[in-house]
């Protein structure tokens, strides 16, 4: 299996920020943001921005002298020992904060072994998760999260993907025809959210963007119910801006 597109976070942002970590991690006793220009070659209206995420996701924390030393995030997912449980509740944590940013379930999901698995998600009383009412596994060709893992795929992994799961309607939106939903895959750009109106569910509307870390297939994902189709794309704008911290937790 090969990945057709590029992570929807460019390749380089992700790479400028692990190098700020490596720099980072290194200076037990502090670096500051003038030293990290110096170090990476990066203006500092450049790395302000990113130094703002890594201490707003743990990764990094600010001394009293303004240098920035690592944080405790960091240090969970940089050791071996316990690193996928670490990973785990980052991940849950980062989650729970979209859930409450975006006001609607979110939902991480991966493509491992020729199979859709969501392995985490964050719902809550205001922001139920979608009644998995068919196996996500069987509607790939149906759900946004679905449609967004197989369009990290190349043509190859997409067709042997289909070929071991048919292309059921599940509500008068469903795509069932192989051309169709093979043509809507290419054409989706990378760095659009994928939608599902209604094609899954009646009375359900999602959104998912790709967050592909190395060789690793994943996708994040939203649900609202149809009363609030209207913010949608709000927030699956939203759910893309915020994905670069769940690449950089896979990829530390």
């Amino acid at each position: 299996m090969a990945l057709k597109h590029e992570p929807t976070v460019p390749h380089h942002s992700v790479q400028q920020t692990l190098r700020l970590l490596e720099i980072i991690s290194r200076r037990s006793t502090g670096v500051t943001l003038a030293e990290l220009a110096r170090d990476t070659g990066l203006p500092a209206e450049r790395l302000a921005p990113m130094v703002r995420i890594l201490r707003r996701e743990g990764y990094i924390k600010r001394l009293a002298d303004g240098a920035y030393i690592a944080g405790d995030a960091l240090t969970r997912l940089s050791s071996a020992q316990g690193r996928d449980h670490a990973l785990r509740d980052k991940l849950q944590n980062t989650l729970d904060k979209l859930r409450d940013s975006v006001g609607a379930a979110v939902y991480f999901s991966r493509y491992v072994d020729g199979e859709i698995r969501i392995t985490q998600y964050a719902d809550g009383p205001r922001t139920p998760k979608v009644n998995e009412w068919v196996d996500f596994r069987s509607a790939a060709h149906a759900s946004a999260i679905g449609k967004s893992l197989l369009g990290q795929l190349d043509l190859n992994g997409r067709r042997d993907h289909l070929s071991r799961h048919k292309m059921a309607r599940l509500t008068s939106r469903t795509i069932t025809n192989e051309r169709v939903l093979l043509n809507r895959l290419d054409a989706q750009p990378p760095t659009v959210p994928v939608l599902d109106l209604q094609e899954y569910a009646v009375g359900t509307v999602c959104a998912a963007v790709p967050v592909t870390a190395g060789s690793a297939v994943g996708c994040l994902a939203l649900s609202l119910p149809i009363e609030h189709a209207y913010r949608l794309r709000q927030a699956a704008d939203a759910l893309n801006r915020e994905a670069a911290p769940v690449v950089l937790s896979l990829a530390i």
